[in-house]
Parts: structure tokens; C-alpha cells; sequence
């Protein structure tokens, strides 16, 4: 029986190949019949979000990845300025979603991008569509940045890796999964300058996540994404089946939040079958 008093919003955060873990909590959300009504994204997150949105279900964003080969999408090329562009990323998501505007979505989405004249975080939600999720994922000193407005963008995730704060404003119960946790590096493993660069970057990620945290209701953070780097994309199926754990783990948490909010009786959208 469907409930319509109760919409749930899913914020996906980016993390490259880890993005994958988002297709396993979906699909685990919709084997216990919760049906996320909004999204929210950044880079790889934005990706899975948009996909959602635009009415693939979990099983058809997974063959997604395997038949394009996701691993080509991210490749990291050495183009005369030194940039990998991600066209094919572009292809492949409009052969997809069909159409290039947000308001051909079937849900509402919130895409993170960076604006780097301005240095700030924005987030969009109507006008095109692929060119924003393209800068999304634009990872800094890797892809190409692109141009909206005159204005150059990189990867969402820069400044905003976690962004739920517009779910917050119009869903009932907010969930977020963050696949790049706060995590202990041993001594060890920070004796290289690349090393120690990785590591100073995913820290500035943690940071810029804590707000997007503060606005959800639940947070999901597989424990595994750590073995896992942002290109290891031959690694699907396991990095898949961390997010339909960690989900499935947390379904009786988010069948407690439904309860309470339940409560409240908000009349007017429906997200939960």
C-alpha cells in the first residue's frame, strides 16, 4: 500500500569508482519497498542520482555501468593540455536519460557543482542538464572543466561532496550516503609525496561533507569503500554489493524514522511504497 503523507530524499556523494555503492543502497532500499521521491548529488553521486531520476531502476543503472565499460568514462588520458575530457561520460548519459533538461526528470534533483571564478559551491537543479552533471564529475588536475554561463566549473564533491541540504527543504526524512568517511590513515601508509597529497585531499572532502551530514536524518557509510580507489571500476560487483549491505543493514533504522515521521501526517507527496 502506498503511503503519500511521506517523501524521502537520498543525497549520494561523489567518490569516483565508490559512486557504484549508491546503485547496491538503492536497490536495497527498493527490495524493502522504500522508493527515494528526491535526489541530491556530487560527481559519481550525481551520476547514480540523475540516472534514478530520470526513472532507470537500480538493476538498469547497473547494466549501465557494466555495457559502457564505466572504466573508459573516467580513463585518464594526456590530451595537448594535459586534461582528459570526459565526452564519452556525456554520450553514454544522454543515450540514457534522453532528454537534456532537468525538468524532463521524473523526480526533482540537486546537482553540486564548483564554480571556480567565484571559488563556491552552487547548486543546481533546473535549465541543462548533461553539461551539469559533466562539471559534477570534473575531477580537479584529471578532467577538463566545463563551462555554464561563462563560467568554469569543476567536480561538485571540491567544496560540496555531500549535498543534502535542498533535500532537507522539501522531504520529510533525508538520507545520506557518504562513501568518503572520515577514516584513520596509519603512519605507514603517508611516506610518499602522492601519498600524503590523496590523503590531504579526501580530508578536505570529510570537511566539506560535515554540513551536508548535519541536514540528513540518517548517513550510510559503507566500511569497505576505503579498499577501494576513485578508478577502480573493475571492481563493480563488490563495491556494489558494500552498498546493498550497509542498506540492508540500516533498513530497520529507516522503517523507525518512517514510524516517527508517520506521526506528523504531512499530507501532499508520496516516496515510500
Amino acid at each position: 500500500m502506498k503511503n503519500t503523507a511521506l517523501q524521502i530524499g537520498l543525497a549520494l556523494s561523489g567518490g569516483g569508482a565508490r559512486g557504484i555503492a549508491h546503485i547496491g543502497v538503492l536497490q536495497a532500499l527498493e527490495d524493502h519497498g522504500i522508493y527515494p521521491a528526491a535526489l541530491a548529488g556530487a560527481s559519481a553521486g550525481s551520476v547514480v542520482g540523475t540516472m534514478y531520476a530520470a526513472g532507470l531502476a537500480p538493476s538498469e543503472i547497473l547494466n549501465f555501468v557494466k555495457d559502457s565499460k564505466f572504466w573508459r568514462i573516467f580513463r585518464i588520458g594526456l590530451p595537448t593540455d594535459g586534461l582528459a575530457r570526459l565526452g564519452y561520460l556525456r554520450e553514454r548519459m544522454n543515450a540514457m536519460v534522453k532528454a537534456d533538461s532537468f525538468s524532463a526528470l521524473q523526480k526533482p534533483l540537486f546537482v553540486s557543482v564548483t564554480n571556480l571564478n567565484l571559488g563556491t559551491s552552487e547548486i543546481r537543479s533546473e535549465g541543462p542538464l548533461l553539461d551539469t552533471i559533466v562539471a559534477s564529475c570534473s575531477i580537479p588536475l584529471v578532467f577538463k572543466p566545463v563551462e555554464l554561463n561563462g563560467q568554469i566549473y569543476v567536480d561538485g564533491g571540491v567544496l560540496n561532496n555531500l549535498p543534502a541540504a535542498p533535500l532537507r527543504e522539501i522531504c520529510d526524512i533525508v538520507i545520506g550516503v557518504n562513501l568518503m568517511p572520515h577514516l584513520t590513515a596509519p603512519s605507514h601508509a603517508l611516506q610518499s609525496a602522492l601519498s600524503i597529497a590523496v590523503r590531504t585531499f579526501e580530508l578536505s572532502i570529510v570537511a566539506n561533507s560535515l554540513p551536508g551530514i548535519r541536514h540528513c536524518d540518517l548517513v550510510l557509510e559503507p566500511c569497505s569503500m576505503r579498499t577501494y580507489h576513485m578508478f577502480q571500476f573493475n571492481k563493480f560487483k563488490e563495491i556494489y554489493d558494500a552498498g546493498y549491505r550497509t542498506a540492508t543493514s540500516a533498513i530497520p533504522q529507516i522503517k523507525a524514522l518512517i514510524a516517527e515521521a508517520s506521526k506528523v501526517n504531512l499530507p501532499g507527496s508520496s516516496g515510500i511504497l
